[in-house]
């Protein structure tokens, strides 16, 4: 391996995959990658199904929880992150949501100058390869397959047709024209198998001579001399090392570990840098600030017939998925139909929820199960007011960040109001005509005739993220911004950020395409093709 390298990315995920390929699309251009975990060989990557497996595969999860949550009865959350080849999108349910026109040009409007929708649609265009072919809004020849699920299962159509019965559109393409609507969701596949970052970008790369990956791999530190990054240090199996960078580096380490690496690399905020005893290069105050995420309630229902996921025996759908061509149940994301729904408290024309639908009983983010059949309604609100960080609970780059999610906070309580939105439209959907073949009892809540303060109690007892991330090294135009609009972070030249700790806010859906899209359109601007 070269002694040094143009281009060092750190983490292999949905964004380092897509820089990886872009930037080594160059041949003069020397770049490595360094992903801290394996590569993504594990079988139940590849099968769709197999997400449900690896929920408590730790070998290729990052595996965070969060400080006690003041506001959800001080419980610890989960929050599952991709720590293997393709990052998040080798681990998540492959939903391919970009949100709508006005969640960019929100970040524009912020001060994240060229991110408006106008600037980012023929990014998401250039990525996508959709099995529908070409449009105004879809591309056709790009990496990342978007396919139709081969399939689904009967209670995801019932799903569609009872929102229709409570009132609500149906919707064939959420990346259409209209976002809001029930349907079935488009999938980050190929040929029925999961197309992560990894197999859509980093697979047609990894022959390329001026392209190396290293895996098993964790940064310590970012160097830094007179200024400007010149290189990393990683350990791999308990031995150190370091490669330097003549041009950028380049962190993708996702909303968690990129201002945690920031940050033990002397970039933050000074007083948290001086607790852990770090040398402040570069007083930071907003690095590990701005914190969002998705927060979500799941309403679950017994099913009176035995046609749910819950007792499908996972060797059956793994042999009948291979042996079948990547099809059957094997082939299905799991959470195949969802919604976007306006409430009577939006403020503008966007939905505020998202909703997914299971047909299984997912309870704890499937962790526990639950004996018999059921069904569950995900649904999340999509624009929280709330804001949380990410801190250090050490100097040393083994020890997990701090995550204060800081759920439900926001000083009007509208955060709260919206999750009993979330919660009461998933009744109203599952009350409808269409499920009264299937409907058993209600398992969580427990009953149907909860009271608003009820109601609350339950979003404090159950609610789980969705696991949406951003915000941590915010890009904007002011000086208080982590990254400016170029994603270049501010007081250290040749270091960027790539990845959704720079989105300004959170958009109105799944975050894995938009954060394939920073990617894409920041290969420009590293490339100074923008």
């Amino acid at each position: 391996m070269p002694q040094e390298f143009d281009y060092i990315i750190v983490g292999a995920g949905s964004a380092g995959c897509v820089l990886a390929n872009r930037l080594s699309e160059d041949p003069d251009a020397r770049v490595l990658l360094i992903e801290a975990g394996p590569r993504d060989r594990h079988p139940f990557i590849h099968m769709p199904a197999g997400l449900a497996k690896l929920v408590g595969k730790k070998g290729v999860n990052w595996d965070y929880d969060t400080a006690p949550e003041a506001q959800l009865n001080q419980r610890v959350l989960w929050w599952p992150r991709g720590k293997v080849l393709g990052g998040s999108s080798s681990i998540n349910a492959m939903c391919y949501i970009r949100g709508v026109p006005g969640d960019y040009d929100d970040w524009a409007a912020a001060g994240a100058s060229g991110w408006g929708w106008s600037d980012v649609l023929p990014y998401f265009r250039r990525s996508e390869r959709n099995s529908r072919g070409d449009s105004a809004l879809h591309g056709s020849h790009g990496p990342l397959y978007v396919s139709d699920l081969r399939y689904t299962n009967p209670l995801s159509g019932v799903f569609i047709e009872a929102g229709q019965q409570a009132g609500y559109a149906a919707n064939p393409d959420f990346n259409g024209p209209q976002q809001q609507g029930f349907g079935l969701y488009q999938v980050t596949q190929k040929n029925g198998a999961r197309c992560s970052s990894a197999v859509a970008y980093l697979d047609p790369a990894r022959e390329r001579h001026n392209l190396h990956i290293v895996t098993g791999a964790l940064v310590n530190r970012i160097t830094v001399e007179r200024g400007r990054a010149t290189g990393v240090t990683y350990s791999v199996g308990g031995r150190a090392y370091h490669q330097h960078a003549t041009r950028e580096v380049l962190l993708s380490g996702g909303a968690i570990n990129s201002p945690q690496l920031l940050m033990l690399s002397g970039i933050g905020p000074a007083e948290e840098l001086r607790r852990h005893g770090i040398e402040v290069l570069h007083d930071a105050p907003q690095v590990g600030q701005n914190l969002q995420d998705h927060l979500d309630i799941c309403t679950l229902q017994h099913s009176t017939r035995r046609v749910t996921y819950d007792r499908v025996s996972d060797v059956r759908i793994a042999f009948d998925y291979y042996l079948r061509g990547h099809s059957g149940p094997g082939s299905s994301n799991i959470a195949e139909a969802g919604a976007f729904v306006r409430s009577a408290l939006a403020p503008d024309e966007r939905a505020d929820i998202q909703m997914h639908f299971v047909p299984a009983m997912l309870d704890d983010h499937g962790r526990h199960r639950l004996p018999g059949d059921g069904y569950t309604a995900h649904a999340c609100f999509l624009r929280p007011r709330s804001r949380g960080r990410i801190g250090l609970a050490s100097a040393s780059a083994g020890d997990k960040a701090r995550i204060e999610a800081n759920y439900l906070s926001d000083a009007e309580g509208f955060d709260m109001k919206m999750m009993l939105e979330c919660a009461k439209l998933s009744r109203t959907v599952f009350a409808q005509k269409a499920f009264d073949p299937y409907r058993g009892a209600p398992i969580f809540p427990a009953r149907d005739d909860l009271s608003d303060t009820e109601l609350v109690e339950f979003v404090r007892a159950k609610a789980e993220s969705v696991y949406h991330p951003v915000g941590t090294c915010r890009m904007g135009d002011d000086d208080a911004s982590v990254v400016d609009s170029r994603l270049r972070v501010r007081g250290v030249e040749g270091l960027r950020v790539v990845d959704a700790s720079v989105m300004p806010s959170l958009i109105g859906g799944n975050t894995n395409a938009p954060t394939m899209m920073i990617a894409e359109r920041a290969a420009d601007l590293i490339s100074g093709r923008l």
